[in-house]
């Protein structure tokens, strides 16, 4: 014989949980709360479930430019060295998600090959949370930092509000590392320059607060590739002086807090024949330069 109660409903249940939203970390739009990806900017969840269960929020980081620029190489390898430094600053990965662009970035340099370009649709984005340890530090920093595509940071610049993801994410960043290919600077191409020059104003419109916006928060120039332009890796900063004028006026007259780097990860590098044509692929793995921007950025930031 079964004893009289009350026996709540699974559509019940279901009513309650779906009935709580939880709000994205990125663009703030309410979604469910099993959901993966955020349904407007695709910004992964994870993130927001994070964020709550802990009471200071983690401070938003880009790394932007032009594709082709290095972005991918550069953030797979820095989380890569930092993850395995045992008395300089240090990245613990939280979320299982966080070790995908490390795993991929150090298995394909593992098999002389640079990793696949990102895709331009953002739910394909790699994203990165994690916790910067340092002698320094009081206390532990979290950190988020997406992979961007750069042909849709091209897109966003050209048509504003094209992605829901990329306004919203640079408008809360407390700093950015704008990566340029130094190569295509030392040949005379002024694609770079371009680019950068319209990512600048992009920022600079967003936020033109003079104390709190663009025009005071923290930004390193990463001239990457400079294992085939030395001449850059010496003297960052008056390399892009000569090669590339146009951005460095419009840092000169509209930012307070910049500073310019160099950066390699290949040692050498050659050109494979393959079906696509040719694709340079690295020689060894010998980084140079990837640390200091990310460390002076978390300075700047932690100020």
């Amino acid at each position: 014989m079964i004893k009289e109660g009350v026996q709540p409903l699974d559509s019940l249940r279901l009513v309650a949980n779906y009935a709580a939203q939880a709000p994205c970390y990125v663009c703030e739009a309410d979604n469910t709360y099993d959901a993966e990806l955020c349904r407007q900017c695709y910004a992964p969840m994870a993130l927001s479930h994070q964020a709550a269960s802990q009471k200071i929020r983690p401070r938003l980081l880009a790394t932007i430019g032009a594709s082709g620029a290095g972005k991918t190489v550069y953030l797979g390898m820095l989380m890569d060295m930092l993850s395995r430094q045992p008395d300089r600053m240090q990245m613990l990965a939280r979320g299982a998600f966080s070790i995908t662009l490390q795993q991929s970035t150090a298995s394909a340099l593992a098999r002389s090959e640079f990793p696949s370009k990102t895709p331009s649709e953002p739910d394909r984005w790699n994203w990165v949370h994690c916790q910067i340890r340092s002698p320094s530090f009081k206390a532990p920093l979290d950190l988020v930092m997406p992979d961007l595509a750069g042909e849709a940071l091209l897109e966003e610049v050209d048509h504003p509000y094209t992605y829901d993801v990329i306004h919203p994410l640079l408008s809360k960043c407390a700093g950015v590392l704008i990566l340029i290919d130094a190569v295509k600077l030392q040949s005379g191409s002024l694609d770079q320059d371009y680019f950068t020059m319209k990512l600048l104003s992009y920022l600079a419109e967003i936020d033109e607060r003079p104390r709190h916006g663009w025009a005071r928060r923290p930004i390193g120039f990463v001239l990457t590739k400079v294992d085939e332009c030395e001449e850059c890796f010496l003297d960052p900063a008056a390399f892009a002086e000569a090669r590339a004028p146009g951005f460095w006026r419009q840092c000169r007259e509209r930012f307070r807090n910049y500073r310019f780097f160099a950066s390699g990860v290949a040692g050498g590098c050659a050109y494979r024949q393959t079906r696509a044509g040719l694709v340079r692929v690295p020689l060894r793995v010998e980084p140079r330069g990837i640390v200091e921007p990310f460390e002076w950025l978390v300075q700047q930031v932690k100020s």
